[in-house]
């Protein structure tokens, strides 16, 4: 039966940043103390967990506008962080306002020129990268709870010595977190609720929406509702409360197994950083003069905030519950990509280098009477399938062919026939760089552009630490994965030789 209006199911999209996984807490490191994450793990175990979910491309911007487009950055051309370029094509909210759903975006956009508002969705949200905490609304929210602004101690603060007093960062001192955009590199200890922070701030304007829904409902207002909420969290800052970060040990955060790492069989792009004092003229240093002991103490930071974000989305499912919002409700959750912190020689930030720290990511998603609870899949699926999944789901589709393809029947049926493997790309970050990434069960093959190659057993070396490009007895598997990334660049028309980037005219590598 077709469905209808009445009957389309609601959508709720919770997006993370920026996200420490991969090789951290006891999911991939037996080793690893566990990062808390109780409303996450409840959640997925009440639909379906993806444990291979990759994101199409390794930076903010372009993993966000594939996420709307169901196309990778070579297609919807927003390849880099701020690149601004035009909405030419589709993206799934224009879908769901023609299937007549209510919608609304609240948190950060950054994935192109404008916010969700542009696109006549009832938002909150910034231009560019921005920071909730100098939003009017979050001053308004802060009026609302009788709170104070958000303020920190500064603990660590990893740029260089010149922006130090220009922003006012200072080892032990107070912060309040004005900087140009909530990117800082740095980690500090709340002094303030832990409601300050931006997370429970989104939290809170999420469930007064719901609660007006609810209200509208109940006057007879029939229509689907899809509510996307994007945390800033949890990447840098790692601004954490103190109840959360007591809940981490620094000594107890074992070692990162390529920390202590000079590189040498990986490309160069793997040693491009701009942060101090790990790096110096942006050339990583080895051995790092911050020791892992600093990183693992920055690492409680990281952690607790993530535990914080969950425990902010918990409170969003709490609502949809008490709402009576989550009957004929899917929800998914993910994030756009992953965290290099401690990986690689000591890197604080991300580049364009795709080891499995950056492009491997959280993925759930629950359909209560819908999706069977409990289920696990290994299954190669990627954020290029977020929006035709959220079209599938909204009994619609996008006008022309994407490259993503939707989820829904593989988390009905997990027999359902699937890819064997998935792609890869970037166009770098602050550091130019063009690379292809192929990924199987076992396998992971990298082209970079005039640079070296890369190539692992990801069964047998899962922190990568033996990259087998020149090894003879992969040739075989070499030319196997070869033909596997050209028979996805054919697919996805990935053909285009020459592209833009800030006024600058680069070739884009050819596998």
């Amino acid at each position: 039966m077709k469905k209808t209006q009445d009957n389309l199911p609601n959508i709720v999209y919770i997006l993370e940043d920026h996200q420490a996984y991969y090789n951290h807490g006891s999911k991939f490191r037996g080793d690893a103390p566990e990062i808390y994450r109780p409303v996450f793990n409840r959640f997925a175990s009440e639909g379906v967990e993806f444990t291979r979910c990759y994101t199409a491309t390794p930076l903010c911007g372009p993993a966000r506008r594939t996420m709307l487009t169901g196309l990778y950055p070579h297609n919807h051309r927003e390849i880099k962080n701020e690149t601004n370029h035009p909405y030419d094509r589709e993206v799934y909210f224009d879908k769901l306002t023609e299937q007549g759903y209510k919608q609304y975006y609240l948190g950060k956009w950054h994935a192109g020129k404008g916010t969700a508002a542009d696109f006549g969705i009832e938002t909150i949200s910034t231009p560019g990268y921005g920071n909730p905490y100098t939003m009017p609304e979050y001053y308004e929210y802060l009026v609302e709870k009788n709170l104070p602004h958000i303020k920190v101690r500064l603990e660590h603060v990893f740029h260089i010595p010149e922006v130090w007093d220009h922003y006012g960062f200072k080892i032990g001192g107070e912060y309040e977190c004005k900087f140009m955009a909530n990117h800082e590199h740095a980690a500090g200890l709340m002094l303030t609720p832990k409601e300050t922070h931006e997370t429970f701030f989104f939290a809170d304007r999420a469930c007064k929406k719901l609660e007006e829904i609810a209200e509208a409902r109940k006057m007879g207002d029939t229509r689907p509702f899809h509510l996307r909420i994007d945390f800033w969290s949890p990447h840098q800052p790692y601004w954490a409360h103190p109840d959360y970060k007591r809940l981490y040990k620094a000594d107890k955060i074992p070692e990162h197994p390529n920390f202590d790492n000079n590189l040498s069989n990986k490309p160069n792009i793997y040693k491009y950083d701009i942060n101090y004092p790990m790096a110096t003229n942006k050339i990583l240093n080895y051995p790092n003069p911050v020791p892992w002991s600093t990183f693992a103490e920055v690492l409680t930071y990281n952690y607790a905030q993530q535990t914080m974000t969950d425990e902010a989305a918990g409170i969003i499912l709490d609502k949809l519950k008490e709402m009576n919002l989550d009957i004929n409700t899917i929800i998914i959750w993910t994030t756009d990509h992953g965290d290099a912190i401690g990986c690689w020689g000591g890197h604080f930030d991300k580049e364009a280098y795709m080891p499995e720290e950056m492009i491997r990511v959280p993925f759930a998603v629950k359909f209560q009477g819908h999706i069977e609870p409990g289920q696990i899949s290994d299954k190669l699926i990627s954020n290029i399938d977020v929006a035709p999944t959220i079209l599938d789901i909204a009994n619609t589709s996008f006008d022309k062919s994407v490259d993503g393809d939707s989820i829904l029947p593989l988390c009905k049926d997990p027999n359902s026939h699937w890819r064997d493997d998935v792609m890869i790309q970037t166009y770098g970050n602050l550091e130019t760089h063009h690379a292809r990434c192929i990924v199987t069960d076992q396998y992971k093959y990298v082209y970079n552009w005039e640079d070296m190659d890369e190539l692992y057993d990801l069964k047998n070396d899962p922190s990568e630490l033996n990259n087998l490009i020149d090894n003879p007895y992969y040739e075989t598997v070499l030319e196997d994965m070869k033909l596997r990334l050209k028979r996805w660049r054919e697919k996805t028309k990935d053909t285009v030789e020459r592209t833009w980037i800030r006024g600058k005219k680069l070739k884009v590598p050819k596998s």
